[in-house]
């Protein structure tokens, strides 16, 4: 166990979704889409980089913003 002062480098899944306000189901859809970081993989486990996590909630666009992705590019 941790001292309360010294925080986790790796987390869960679950931890991870939570750390960003997130569900489960919404965090791994974030990641299949690579919006979200890959876990790695340490003895079986999955194990998500705090780090990586928080960087790549703050790439996130912020609501409002206009992407210059065309939804329709997707479309086959």
């Amino acid at each position: 166990s941790l001292p309360p002062s010294l925080a986790p480098i790796g987390v869960s899944r679950e931890v991870a979704a939570a750390y960003v306000s997130l569900s489960v189901r919404t965090f791994q859809e974030l990641v299949d889409r690579q919006l979200m970081p890959r876990p790695k993989r340490v003895d079986g486990r999955l194990i998500w980089d705090c780090e990586a996590v928080r960087l790549a909630f703050k790439a996130l666009p912020e609501d409002g913003d206009v992407s210059d992705v065309n939804p329709w590019d997707a479309v086959a």
